[in-house]
């Protein structure tokens, strides 16, 4: 490796970051990450500090799960890649399906398609959502439905459906026949109902009216995260993807539950369908299924999905999609470790009890700190809205955000903000001293923002 002056001399230079403007990058260099070990991190000059980010919602078992590293070690030796294209299957890609298949049969699914991450994962369901119908003779459910604020990867198909303008403004025109509807927001929502269940039962409304107006028939299916993250980690009410779930079934609509952030476990439940008791018709993972040691993901379908194309006689269930690395086996292995060490540690379990340490630690800082106007988290994932004013509930600024971040790592703790959020997805390993280690990183920062 080239020595640390080179690193710091070439930092964000040749290399273009996401989600980041490469300007800003190279005038200000990001941290230089070195090392991970358990729930810390280690960067260039030293610092080791808690990541309250959890890479991006994927280390759950943190970085020194020596299970996967072995696994995928092992299979390296054996067969360090092989194609899934032409029915050509391995061994680890089998029986990480079978395990997917068991994992998540509770939810109703059948079968797994396996893709390199997230936005791989979103865009095949969104390909096998259209499929089904043409398989079906109904062409004309070409639509899709999705939530305000919901966020679903980067391909055009995600970004299409993702209901976020950050994402979307820079490349439109993006996919037609996309619509949203108002998220079950109770911070900020265009009905400025604050009641939870209340605002649920106007979004649900908000839906029926767009099915009416659009035509159900021509809609093949609506996505939702169950929580929605990176919108700002909203929590909608127990009702709401129930009440979605009716709404859909009786228009014959496809539903696909976005589990890339909340499968495995870090809503405090096994997938975030499970925790609302709804079994969606797909579902999307990647990120903990190998914890973020190696890229892969999956789409998930259902039963009654699945019939349809096995059933077929004819070319259009002939799937005309897939990737160079889907099942790749070294990713497989890395799952198989990953999903027994999820398993052996009831990482929901501490994810459930662990976040309601986390709430109330949050809860703490907003009735200390003006500068919070919202708190608001679902298990292991939370989040803290800073306002320069709360009752009109302006958004904190770039610069207030850019010293509570840095007010934190300097404390110990590494944060990310996303406008005037800050969002919190530590590893499913965390502990109660851990906890406090981030309310302490967290206090540090806002009391160095005012």
């Amino acid at each position: 490796m080239r020595d640390t002056n080179f690193l710091m001399e070439n930092n964000a230079k040749p290399i273009w970051h996401p989600m980041a403007h490469p300007a800003e990058m190279r005038a200000n260099g990001p941290k230089v990450v070195m090392k991970g070990e358990g729930v810390h991190i280690t960067d260039l000059e030293g610092r080791t500090t808690l990541d309250a980010v959890g890479g991006l919602w994927n280390v759950n078992l943190g970085y020194s799960c020596d299970p996967i590293k072995q696994a995928m070690a092992a299979q390296l030796e054996v067969l360090p890649y092989y194609s899934g294209f032409r029915g050509t299957s391995t061994a680890p890609s089998i029986e990480l399906a079978f395990e997917l298949v068991q994992w998540f049969e509770e939810d109703g699914m059948a079968r797994a398609f396996f893709t390199s991450g997230g936005s791989d994962s979103v865009e095949s369901a969104l390909r096998l959502a259209r499929q089904y119908w043409k398989i079906r003779g109904e062409g004309d459910r070409t639509k899709f439905l999705a939530l305000k604020k919901g966020y679903h990867g980067t391909h055009f198909g995600g970004a299409s459906v993702n209901g976020n303008a950050n994402f979307r403004r820079n490349y439109e025109p993006l996919m037609p026949g996309v619509f949203h509807i108002p998220a079950p927001f109770a911070y900020r929502n265009p009905f400025d109902e604050t009641d939870p269940a209340r605002l649920a039962e106007l979004c649900a409304r908000a839906l029926e009216d767009e099915i009416a107006f659009q035509g159900g028939d021509t809609i093949a299916a609506m996505i939702m995260e169950p929580v929605l993250g990176a919108g700002g980690v909203i929590v909608p009410h127990e009702s709401f993807m129930p009440r979605v779930r009716e709404i859909l079934d009786r228009h014959g609509i496809l539903l696909i539950s976005d589990e890339v952030v909340t499968g495995f476990g870090r809503t405090g439940a096994w997938s975030g369908a499970r925790l609302w008791g709804v079994k969606p018709d797909m579902m999307t993972l990647a990120k903990a299924v190998t914890s973020g040691y190696f890229p892969l993901g999956a789409t998930m379908i259902g039963e009654k999905v699945a019939e349809v194309f096995e059933n077929d006689k004819t070319s259009f269930g002939a799937i005309g999609h897939g990737y160079t690395y889907s099942g790749h086996p070294v990713g497989c292995a890395a799952g198989l470790a990953a999903l027994a060490e999820t398993k052996r540690l009831d990482l929901a379990g501490n994810a459930a009890a662990r976040g309601v340490e986390l709430m109330a630690a949050l809860t703490r800082l907003k009735d200390k700190h003006e500068l919070v106007g919202d708190v608001r988290g679902k298990g292991l994932m939370a989040a803290l809205e800073l306002v320069s004013d709360r009752a009109t509930k302006k958004p904190a600024d770039k610069a207030t955000m850019a010293r509570v971040a840095e007010g934190a790592y300097q404390a110990g703790v590494m944060i990310r903000v996303s406008g005037n959020t800050i969002i919190l997805s530590p590893p499913l390993i965390l502990t109660s001293a851990d906890v406090a280690k981030i309310a302490e990183g967290l206090e540090a920062g806002l009391s160095a923002a005012v």
